[in-house]
This record gives C-alpha cells, structure tokens and sequence, in this order.
C-alpha cells in the first residue's frame, strides 16, 4: 500500500512540475513577445515601410508634423527645435537634441538619438540620403505633400499615416474631421466671385503669391476655387513670394486678399530689418487704399506662426477665419 503511495505521489510530482514548467515557458513566450513589441506597415513617399509601433526613439525635421506630434504627446529624441513655433512644448524640453535649421544642420545629432523612426521633410527633405546613413536601423519616414496630388488630400493623408505610426488614429480623424469641416464652411463663404490675391509680407515688402502654385497660399485658390485678381505666368513658389509693385496691386483691383506674415513667425529680435505686421503693411500703403479688399475690408490673415508650422492645424484655423471674415459680411 506504502509502495503504491509512493509511486502515485511521484507520478503526480513529475505531471505538476511538467505543467509548471509549460506555464513557465508558455509566460516567457508571452513576455518575449511584449518586449519584442509590435509594428505597423505604412506607405509614404518612398514606398512601404514597417516600424516598431509605437517607435521608441524618434527624430522629426518636418515642420508640418510638428504640432501634431507635440498635440499628440510624441516623445522626440532629436528634432529641429530651431524651425518650431516657440508655443510648441519641444522649444521648452533641453532633453531633445536640437539638429538646428535646414542651413547649417548638425545632422550627427541623429547618430546620438539612434531613432527607430524620422519623420523627415519640408526644408529637410534634402538631407534624406544623410539622414539614412547616419541611422541605417531607422526609416525615414516623408510625408510631404506631393506636387502631383491634391494639397488638402495630401496634408490628411500625412495625419492618418502619423497616426498609424503613432497609435494615435482617433486623434488623426479628428484632426481631418476639423480640417474637412473648416474647408467646407470656407467654400460656403466664399461667393465665387470676388477677384483674390494672395500676398506674402516680408522686411516690409509685399510679395505676389502665383494662384495654385505659390507655397503656403498658392494652394488655396485651388481648394476653394478662388477666382484670381491677377495671374502672372512666370510666377513661382518661392517662399517669400514673388516681386510686385503695389500698383500693379492696386491695378488689379483684388475684391479679396489672403496675407501671410512671413516675419510674424519669429521673435521680434529674429526679424530682418524692415519688417512690420502685415496689416501695418498693407492697410496703410497709400497706393493700396482704394483697393476694394481693403476698402472693405476683405484681408484674411493666415494665422502668426504659418512659415514655421504650414501643417493640418493651420489651414483649419485659417479656413475657419476666412469662413468667419466672409460670413460676417454677408
């Protein structure tokens, strides 16, 4: 009886040791796989890529992301803080290794934050190849807006695909939602008939912004349809706009004006010599006076720090002000 006991009890030691160390191996399996993570599989300008989800170390250079990011509680490892909006949380975080501007970049900051994702592009974009080789495990990752597609397209097509980087998909959709919402009161507004401009003020000059093909303001005569004031075929995408006397301004009579303040994006001890508010600018040039836009008062301003940012909020914020200027009037 003794005997047959003990060997029952044997029987049931080996079974339970056996299970335990299934169970055992089964939890490190398991806890493996967590420390492993996951990914996710994104396309961009470049073609598809997979990247650990969310990234453990990211580098941005893209201002058009910066905002969103930061909105989004995105850690950043090293970023070009110089080329942010001082109202961004990153201007104020010293851990972030500052890669300075896009004209004298100190690109082996990279090298130091060893990224598993850059999110790269705007006045970065040139630096891709470097960037690639500095940090040979990351992906660079560049969603700038594409000159063949649709802008509006383009700049929710750089929100979604963030924030599949990101585990931030709900906030992506709201983030396109308002901008969806914000284009669609701007068209409403709008008559269809008033003849527009578009201007950029820089050092207390006026630039002359090409309809569709200027940078920033261009693509919002696309969107909306704006009906142009004055069309010059040579004209540019150049960042400070094109030269423009102001009577050939005031010649073209523009009904609407839509401004951006290039030097309004920097501290006021950063601007050229000349600057002043764009308003100031504009509003009290004595040949522009009698033009219609500013007669009746028809300027929309692009919000203050749109050369910095140029991203999905700042095209809400101002097709929502220019729904709010033109819905006053009606």
């Amino acid at each position: 009886m003794v005997s047959t006991r003990l060997r029952l009890g044997a029987v049931f030691g080996v079974l339970a040791l056996t299970l335990a160390g299934c169970g055992s191996a089964g939890d490190e399996d398991k806890a493996a796989a967590d420390s492993a993570g996951s990914t996710v599989t994104v396309t961009d300008n470049n073609g598809e890529h997979t990247i650990p989800s969310p990234p453990k170390s990211v580098v941005a250079t893209d201002n058009r992301t910066f905002e969103t990011l930061d909105s989004w509680g995105i850690n950043l490892s090293a970023a070009a803080v110089g080329l942010m909006p001082q109202d961004l949380s990153y201007t104020k975080d010293k851990s972030i290794k500052d890669l300075g501007s896009h004209r004298e970049p100190d690109l082996e900051q990279v090298v130091a934050a060893k990224p598993d994702v850059i999110v790269n592009g705007q006045r970065f974009a040139q630096f891709h190849d470097q960037l690639a080789k500095l940090a040979p495990e990351a992906t660079v990752l560049e969603l700038d807006p594409r000159d063949d597609k649709p802008f509006d397209e383009e700049l929710k097509r750089q929100t979604t695909v963030l924030g599949e980087v990101f585990g931030k998909q709900d906030e992506a959709k709201k983030l396109v939602d308002d901008f969806d919402a914000s284009v669609a009161r701007a068209k409403s507004a709008y008559d269809g008939s008033d003849k527009t401009m578009g201007l950029i003020t820089s050092a207390g000059d006026i630039g002359y912004v090409a309809p569709v093909k200027g940078r920033t303001i261009g693509p919002v005569f696309d969107i909306l349809d704006l009906k142009p004031a004055l069309e010059v075929p040579e004209g540019s995408d150049d960042e400070a706009g094109d030269d423009i006397s102001v009577e050939a301004i005031a010649k073209s009579k523009p009904d609407l004006m839509v401004v951006m303040d290039r030097d309004a994006s920097f501290a006021p001890e950063e601007r050229e010599k000349g600057s002043a508010p764009a308003a100031e600018v504009i509003e009290k040039s004595e040949a522009l006076k009698d033009v219609p836009a500013v007669k009746d008062d028809k300027i929309v301003y692009f919000p203050e720090d749109t050369y910095l940012n140029e991203g999905i909020q700042t095209y809400t914020e101002f097709f929502n002000d220019f729904a709010d200027k033109l819905e006053a009037q009606k």
